[in-house]
């Protein structure tokens, strides 16, 4: 049997479920459209990934999520499902090749388990494209995709969402009035409407203006986004980058202390520099995560090393450590070390990296993988926020990979923190996308929060970016490096900082009760057409 050719865009008009065209059978849909959804859903992937560092092309995210969109429209759940797939695969291939270097193993099954989630958005998607204001309920699904993702499996992954190749766009602002899920949201709703432009059926053409406009409009409105100004109090921060010798999964070298002993002497040239007048002093100075690969408690002579260079500098300096906690377990830890009295207040890293920092399912893991034995003692998460007083100032800790979390930089803001300050060690991935990707994220936290970040890398990236996003001093990759930067102390909050995740919620919500409109409506159908 052969089924009538319906155009799903005047389905849609009419409040019905888009009717796929078809050639083979009931249920089917032609060879032809099918190899154009998958040409479109592809294209689309890739085009997303470009949108995201280091290639940065913004502008790509809704062109990407417009063809991705394109793709699912009229499609039935199970089809849109490894359609999504394949768009989500595509895109996150490029975007997560920093994971190469643990090994290809982990990059293809890290791809393989993150698709899913977009294979799951894609198939709901499917039953909201029954509904008028599709390019909404779209929008609010992605929303709710990315929120799903950042929180499961083991703790979630929030790596490449929407929002974080947006760190310096039209659409950043958003951020401020609701976070990194307004921004997803507002690019998304931006790329759907986009696609309903394109799909209009050519018989309306006219009517393709309307969400033409409105698509411009989605970015041009983030410029009305109300924003904190400048209050006039400045703090001088020291950053150090002191260069690791190792590479990929070996990058502390063999030679114990070598990490310590790099970034000690490139502490005690920033102070030479700051005593011949090449750079103002500072008020405090920010070593990197992992700054010392000896636990400064345990072993004199870290300790000893760690003292000598923060008299030298003479300022409260914040040293990142991996410490021993008992005798089987350890902690990422954030640590004042004042000149006079020592080591003092810290701030224990909350998100932990799984299979990096601690083995998820350790007995069962260990068992089959000798390579998640490097993980050694297991990670401990702390339970406070970030808020450490040094000198003049409270700064806002936040450790590597929890930048990437919301609730985690929102909660040290909260706290008091100010400026930001991110302790990463990127070592592993150095010269890969993972350091220009993770500085997009401190990009957006600074708008999002009116903060100043402060990045110090092992390796590099190290920056400070400024609390409307810009990036003001930045070094480059494998090289020691130092600098004192003048960064602005802001304690007004955004709006985005006063209501948290409510926006995110809000969106998920609509998402879901268009999901269910769509359901109960195609079940009415359904039933009308089996009773006559």
């Amino acid at each position: 049997m052969v089924q009538e050719r319906t155009d799903p865009s005047a389905a849609a008009e009419g409040g019905q479920e888009p009717a796929a065209a078809s050639v083979s059978g009931p249920g089917g849909e032609g060879r032809r459209l099918t190899a154009a959804r998958v040409a479109a859903g592809a294209a689309g992937g890739l085009l997303l990934y470009t949108a995201f560092p280091p290639l940065d092309w913004w502008l790509c995210a809704p062109a990407g999520i417009a063809l991705i969109a394109a793709s699912l429209y009229g499609s039935r759940p199970r089809r849109a499902a490894w359609i999504g797939y394949l768009a989500a695969a595509v895109f996150l291939f490029p975007t997560l090749a920093w994971v190469r270097p643990i090994g290809d193993d982990a990059w293809l099954m890290l791809v393989a388990l993150e698709s899913f989630f977009y294979a799951a958005m894609a198939a709901a998607a499917a039953l909201v494209f029954r509904l008028r204001l599709w390019p909404l309920w779209f929008a609010c699904l992605w929303v709710a995709m990315e929120w799903l993702r950042s929180a499961v499996p083991f703790g979630g992954f929030p790596w490449a969402r929407v929002a974080f190749s947006q760190g310096e766009s039209l659409f950043t602002s958003y951020a401020a009035l609701g976070g990194a899920p307004l921004v997803s949201f507002a690019v998304t709703l931006c790329g759907a409407l986009l696609a309903r432009a394109a799909l209009q059926r050519p018989s309306r053409a006219p009517l393709r203006a309307v969400p033409a406009a409105l698509a411009v409009a989605v970015p041009l409105l983030a410029l009305a986004v109300p924003r904190p100004g400048d209050e006039g109090r400045t703090v001088n921060v020291g950053i150090v980058q002191g260069n690791v010798p190792g590479r990929g999964m070996h990058v502390m070298g063999d030679e114990p202390a070598v990490v310590l002993r790099n970034h000690a002497d490139e502490t005690k040239r920033l102070a030479q520099a700051v005593r011949e007048g090449r750079l103002p002093k500072p008020d405090i100075v920010v070593l990197p995560e992992n700054s010392t690969d000896i636990d400064p408690y345990r072993d004199p002579s870290a300790n000893a090393i760690i003292s000598d260079s923060v008299r030298d500098v003479g300022v409260p300096t914040l040293v990142g450590a991996v410490v021993s906690i008992g005798d089987t377990q350890r902690a990422t830890r954030s640590l004042v070390w004042d000149p006079a009295t020592g080591p003092g207040a810290y701030y224990d890293k909350q998100h932990l990296v799984p299979f990096g920092e601690y083995t998820p399912m350790k007995d069962i893991v260990l068992a089959l993988s000798e390579r998640a034995n490097l993980v050694g003692r297991q990670s401990v998460a702390g339970d406070r926020p970030g808020d450490l007083k040094m000198g003049p100032v409270t700064v806002g800790a936040v450790n590597c990979y929890e930048v990437a979390y919301d609730g985690t930089v929102r909660g040290t803001v909260r706290a008091g923190g100010t400026p930001l300050v991110v302790q990463t060690n990127n070592a592993t991935y150095a010269l890969s996308n993972l350091p220009p990707q993770q500085l997009a994220m401190s990009k957006l936290r600074a708008v999002e929060h009116n903060r100043a970040v402060v990045t110090s890398a092992t390796t590099g990236i190290s920056a400070y970016v400024t609390p409307d996003g810009k990036v003001a001093w930045r070094t480059r990759e494998l090289v020691a490096d130092m600098t004192v930067v003048q960064v602005p102390v802001r304690t007004r909050e955004t709006v985005a900082t006063r209501v948290g995740a409510a926006p995110e919620w809000a969106l998920m919500v609509m998402g879901a009760a268009a999901v269910g409109a769509a359901a109960w409506r195609g079940r009415r159908r359904g039933d009308r057409m089996g009773t006559d």
